[in-house]
């Protein structure tokens, strides 16, 4: 079986394809959530009709997304920032807030870590409970925030991925508001990152929370319109907090195809219906039948992807490469701080690739009849 370096992040089908001696396109990837259905077909015709566009720079200000994008949730585009994907974003928020030690729930993504240590910062952890299968622990969260201390250490930001990645566990928009009011009251950063958000609106924050301050709500393109070629993502906040988070992006960060598609994505009202149909569906399916496999734990999920503890006695990172080798990505999380050995994400995909999934998870996991 070949060999492939397990990626940071998901989605790397190139490093895969290489490996494998095949074309991109033949792998099949579980590893990153992105919409099954793919972008609406108004972006293939936005940016084919917009080609000419490739012979100019792009629109440093992202001025007609912005206004778009102010329309959609009915604010000021002067409180919205847009970024090359929401990962620009967060690199940039240590040093436009001046956040020098975040709190960070786990397990979560690791870009947030990540950015804290380019910046010179650091990070403390307060932990969501397997026993509790990963809850949001708004509670403690509240408790902790109350005092600006976690485990001795001060900390001056929070970041709260909701839905989170990877668990998919969510909060309600009321305990959210509440931890926004903590926040203000005690001089804290709250920063929300919604990248999943589009797939439980009605748990989401934005725009509720779209002028605190002391509040940040990040966005992407990439998940739920199937973007992540194009790098599309962005952030809402107070329009003084925008204006300090602008000014820490380098110009022209969002090209030319990116703005257009982006913008076509977010006007196709029935390409987005039919996507949370066809998700609210196959993910109930594919969940079910991924709990129904020997052994495994799947948690309930808010976003666009399950994650699953396998049976006693697996690893995941061993999954994941023998799955590689057979041209089949999946997430990993056996790294993860607060996952376990045996944790793994699966985005929900089309359903004869998810049906593929579960064929060979059948024949790799035996029937031990524990869990």
């Amino acid at each position: 079986m070949a060999h492939v370096k397990s990626p940071l992040h998901g989605g790397n089908i190139y490093d895969a394809a290489r490996a494998l001696d095949c074309d991109p396109g033949k792998i099949i990837d579980f590893s990153a959530s992105i919409n099954p259905l793919g972008p609406s077909p108004h972006v293939w015709r936005a940016i084919a009709s917009s080609r000419n566009l490739l012979g100019h720079y792009p629109d440093p200000d992202c001025r007609d997304l912005r206004r778009a994008l102010a329309t959609f949730w009915r604010m000021d585009p002067d409180q919205i920032v847009v970024g090359n994907g929401s990962t620009e974003l967060i690199d940039a928020l240590p040093r436009a807030l001046k956040i020098h030690r975040l709190l960070v729930v786990q397990p979560t993504f690791s870009e947030y870590a990540s950015a804290m240590g380019r910046s010179g910062g650091e990070t403390t952890a307060l932990y969501a409970e397997r026993t509790n299968h990963y809850a949001i622990p708004v509670d403690r969260l509240w408790r902790v925030m109350e005092t600006g201390r976690n485990e001795g250490r001060s900390f001056d930001g929070v970041v709260l991925c909701h839905p989170n990645s990877p668990t998919g566990q969510a909060c309600t928009a009321d305990d959210l508001i509440q931890l926004a009011k903590v926040a203000h009251r005690r001089g804290l950063w709250l920063i929300v990152d919604e990248s999943f958000a589009d797939y439980c609106s009605e748990k989401a924050v934005l725009p509720s929370l779209s002028s605190w301050p002391y509040v940040v709500v990040l966005r992407s393109m990439t998940k739920f319109y199937a973007l992540p070629g194009l790098r599309v993502g962005y952030a809402v906040s107070a329009r003084t907090t925008a204006e300090r988070l602008r000014r820490q992006l380098p110009p022209w960060s969002v090209s030319v195809m990116g703005q257009v598609a982006a913008l076509a994505a977010l006007n196709d009202k029935t390409h987005a219906r039919k996507s949370l149909k066809f998700m609210t569906q196959e993910r109930e399916r594919f969940r079910t039948r991924l709990a129904a496999l020997p052994g495994c734990t799947v948690l309930p999920t808010h976003a666009n992807y399950c994650f699953v503890e396998l049976p006693r006695g697996q690893h995941a990172r061993a999954l994941a490469e023998h799955l590689r080798g057979k041209g089949l990505l999946i997430r990993d999380c056996s790294s993860v701080p607060g996952a376990n050995s045996r944790s793994i994400r699966l985005a929900v995909r089309t359903r004869s690739e998810n049906d593929r999934l579960l064929r060979e998870l059948s024949r790799l996991l035996p029937d031990r009849g524990s869990r």
